[in-house]
Formats: structure tokens, C-alpha cells, sequence
């Protein structure tokens, strides 16, 4: 008996630092969102993560290609969602406002008739060599919408 209860202590020794580091703090990892979707629906929906994953202090990175980069050229407004009764601009708004790294592809501009001075303040223009070393990384989390 005094073998067994000093076997588990020692067992617990062992192994309890290693289950409080092997534990839930992602608090290291960073949230990288891309997306295309024209959907509004499902452009609310990624915004409504975005901003959900930066509540609980994940650092938040999105980058808008296709036809979801039109949300980032200013006056272009989307429809709204219950039951928030926000629209996805809104929320990515409020992401910027919150300091969260929005940018549109690098190919979306020049494909189109928008400039730079098209983009809501505080979006800017990827670079497609700096996003590659950026998903590269470890414990960036890539998400697609």
C-alpha cells in the first residue's frame, strides 16, 4: 500500500507539469482569415469569427480577395443580419478600429477600376511574399470563406 500511494505521487509529480503545458492557451496562436466569397451571408458569418476570435484576444489577420474584396472598397455597403442587425462591413470595420491587419489581395486592384484611394481607411494592399512567410508560420491558424 505505501509502495502504490508513492508510486502515484511520483506519477503525479511527473506528469502534472506536463498537462498544465500541454493545456487550451492558444493564446500564441494567430487567427488568418481569407476570403473570396461574394455571399454576404457567408462574408457575415467569417466577420461574426473575426471578431468573436479577437474577444477572446486571438490576433486577428484578414485578407479580402475576389469578389469579397469589393467589402473593402469605401461606399460599397452590405446587408444587414439578424439577429445583431450589423452587416459584414460593419464588423470588418469594427475590426479595423480594433487594430486588426485587414488587407485586399495584391491582384484585386489592378484587376479592376478601383485604386488604393478606393479602400476604406486603415485597409491596405497585400504582398503576396510577405503573406506566404506569414502562413508559414507557426501557430498561425488559416481559415477560408
Amino acid at each position: 500500500m505505501y509502495f502504490n500511494m508513492k508510486l502515484i505521487l511520483l506519477l503525479f509529480i511527473i506528469f502534472a507539469p506536463m498537462t498544465a503545458l500541454s493545456g487550451n492557451d492558444n493564446s500564441s496562436e494567430d487567427l488568418f482569415m481569407v476570403l473570396t466569397s461574394g455571399d454576404a451571408e457567408t462574408q457575415m458569418m467569417a466577420m461574426v469569427l473575426a471578431t468573436q476570435s479577437a474577444n477572446q484576444d486571438v490576433a486577428v489577420r484578414v485578407l479580402l480577395c475576389s469578389e469579397a474584396g469589393e467589402l473593402a472598397i469605401r461606399g460599397v455597403e452590405s446587408p444587414e443580419f439578424a439577429p445583431a442587425n450589423r452587416s459584414p462591413k460593419q464588423l470588418l470595420n469594427g475590426l479595423i478600429d480594433r487594430g486588426v491587419n485587414v488587407e485586399v489581395c495584391g491582384i484585386f486592384l489592378p484587376n479592376r477600376e478601383y485604386t488604393e484611394e478606393d479602400l476604406t481607411d486603415g485597409i491596405g494592399v497585400a504582398a503576396p511574399p510577405e503573406v506566404a512567410e506569414y502562413m508559414r508560420r507557426e501557430g498561425v491558424r488559416y481559415f477560408t470563406f
